[in-house]
C-alpha cells in the first residue's frame, strides 16, 4: 500500500549556511504558515546529521517519529486545526515524514566551521 503524502516540505537552503534558510511546507499543494518559532529552525527530527560520517549512528540526533509527535503535538494541532487538516494520527505521521527528509542541524553543512 503506497499512499502519497499530502505534505511536501523543503528547506530553502542547501550546501553551506543551512541556518540561514526557512521552511516551505505545503498540504495538498497549499502553503502552510508555520508558527514563527518554527519557520527558520531545524525541526528536531531524528537523523544522522554529521557531515564527517553520515552513516555513523554515534552522530544521530533528534526525536524519532512517535516521540517527536508527542513533543510537538500542541503546535501541530493548532496548525492543523487552523488549516483544516484532519486531526488524525496519519496526518501527524505524514507531516513528520515530509519534514524529516529535509531536516538539518547546525553541523549538517560545515558552513560555520
Amino acid at each position: 500500500m503506497t499512499d502519497s503524502n499530502p505534505f511536501q516540505a523543503s528547506w530553502s537552503r542547501s550546501g553551506n549556511l543551512l541556518c540561514h534558510g526557512h521552511w516551505t511546507i505545503l498540504w495538498q499543494g497549499q502553503p502552510l504558515t508555520l508558527p514563527e518559532s518554527r519557520r527558520e529552525k531545524e525541526m528536531g527530527t531524528w537523523g544522522i546529521y554529521s557531515i564527517i560520517d553520515p552513516e555513523d549512528e554515534t552522530f544521530a540526533q533528534g526525536l524519532e517519529e512517535d516521540e517527536w509527535i508527542i513533543a510537538n503535538v500542541e503546535w501541530l494541532t493548532d496548525l492543523f486545526y487552523d488549516q483544516g487538516i484532519p486531526l488524525e494520527s496519519r496526518s501527524y505521521r505524514q507531516f513528520y515524514q515530509a519534514v524529516n527528509r529535509h531536516d538539518w542541524r547546525c553541523t549538517s553543512c560545515a558552513g560555520c566551521m
